[in-house]
Order: structure tokens, then sequence, then C-alpha cells
């Protein structure tokens, strides 16, 4: 094959991933994992909305993206679980950049006493944590969805949890701790319901949008190394194939693929990256 040739397939490929002049709106866009994905987006090519509770953090990263890359990127704060936020945050949306090509519902919630076990589990708690990550993904794609379909193009990936896909090992909790958490730590039972129904919404939205070319996927991330004490990653790290934590940037490839051209024929799915975990 000639070095042309092979530099034209090679374009073609690139292309295939390229987000250039793409409009990515991120929910919970200054966490861990969030960050990242606004930072990687924007270096994609993409036109970013970084979007959180707090407006200030919001705004930093923002200007910190847009210096360093040279996009456009907009801080642009959300209370997921207010009606009324959310329909003045889509209409912001739309009146900066027309339309939108790409909804990353990635916001979850951690209410007060989010730890606490199951038989002193508040309704309160509950309540609060339902009204982000199930009642607030069905609001941003109730507001930002119509304008995809409008467009007659976009890609919506949402983002679960290996505990919406399977039951937690309590095991590994045992002895277990994160200090930016407060302490010990578990999987309550609020987090893997809610991150159960976010696989099903998506399935549900790929069939109702799907015809008019808004694909919808979800994005399920295995357990990320993130400040866990050793005792956890260990025991954690037992029950993976690949005998190891995930590091948040092995959460990019597959983001970028969902939002990319690259998945065009990707619609309904779960992609999970989890080094196996699930495979047992």
């Amino acid at each position: 094959m000639s070095n042309l040739l092979q530099k034209k397939e090679r374009s073609i490929m690139n292309g295939l991933f390229n987000l250039d002049g793409k409009v990515c709106v991120v929910t919970g866009g200054t966490g861990i994992l969030g960050t990242l994905y606004c930072r990687r987006l924007a270096e994609a090519g993409a036109h970013v909305v970084v979007s959180d509770l707090m407006p200030e953090r919001c705004e930093a990263l923002a200007q910190e993206i847009s210096s360093a890359v040279g996009c456009r990127a907009l801080g642009l704060s959300v209370d997921l679980s207010v009606e009324a936020s959310v329909k003045a945050w889509a209409k912001r949306i739309v009146e900066e950049f027309g339309s939108v090509d790409v909804l990353i519902n990635n916001a979850a919630a951690k209410s007060k006493d989010f730890f606490a076990p199951l038989e002193k589990f508040s309704l309160q708690d509950w309540n609060d944590v339902m009204a982000v990550n199930v009642t607030g993904m069905f609001l941003t794609v109730r507001e930002l969805g119509p304008v995809m379909v409008e467009k007659g193009k976009g890609s919506i990936i949402n983002i679960s949890s290996i505990y919406g896909v399977v039951g937690p090992d309590q095991r590994i909790y045992e002895g277990s701790w994160y200090e930016e958490m407060g302490g010990a730590i578990n999987t309550p039972l609020i987090y893997s319901t809610t991150k159960g129904a976010v696989i099903a919404m998506t399935k549900y939205l790929a069939t109702y949008w799907g015809p008019k070319g808004v694909r919808t996927n979800t994005l399920t991330p295995g357990g990320v190394s993130s400040g866990q004490n050793s005792i956890f990653s260990e025991k954690y790290s037992s029950r993976v194939p690949l005998g190891r934590m995930a590091q948040a940037e092995e959460m990019v490839g597959a983001l970028i693929f969902l939002a990319s051209d690259a998945s065009s024929y990707v619609n309904g799915q779960n992609i999970i990256v989890d080094g196996g975990l699930t495979a047992w």
C-alpha cells in the first residue's frame, strides 16, 4: 500500500472520531470524571458547555479549557432537581449555540446521609438522589432532545455504573475508607436503583428518537481510582479480571466514540468499561 493511500485511510479513520464544531453539553461537568470529559471533548474539537451546581466552578473550568484549547467553552450552572432551573439552562444553551449535538448526562447526586445503611436510609435522602439521577435526566432530555430531533441528528450519552448492572459485593467495603467522601463508604440501594433506571431510560430513548436521527447510549464505568484507601483498592481489584481499578482516562475513549460519527450506527447500547468485572 502506498504511503499516500495509507495517509488517506488514516485521515478517514481520524475523521470518524473528530468532534470539530460539535456542541457538547456535560452535566456534572466539574466532578472527577466530568472535568476530564469536558477537557478531552474540547481537545477533540468540540465546543463544550460545562454544567454543574456551582456557577463559579463551571465558569472557572470553562475559562481554563477555552484558554488551553482555543475552543468555545461556556460554564453554565444548573440545579437538575428544579424544573425551572433546567428549562432556563436549556434555553440559554440554545440561545448561545443554536443547537446541541451531544448531551452527556453525567451528573449524580450524593445526599446528606448517602452512606447510611439501608435500614436507616431516609425517604428524604432517597428523594434527593432520585431528583437528580433520574428526574434530572428526564428533564435534560425533555428540554434538549427535541433540539436534536429538529436538527435530525444527535447523540445522548447517559452515564450509568456497573452497580446499575450487577449488585455490589458488600465484602469490598469492609475496612474501606474514602477521605473526600467523609470516611467509610458503600454503595447504597438508591445509587444502584437510579443507575439501573439510567440504562432503562437509554433503551426507551433509543427507540423513541432513533427514527429521528438521535442516538442514545449508556456509558457504564467500573470502579475508578480516585482517592479510595488501599484496602478498598485491593479488594475491588481482586474482583476484576484485569486485576486493578480503572484510571479516569480509560473512560475517555468510549465517550469520544459515542459522541462521534464513529458510532453512527450504535444506538440503545450499554458500553461497559469495567476491566471485565461483569464478565465473571
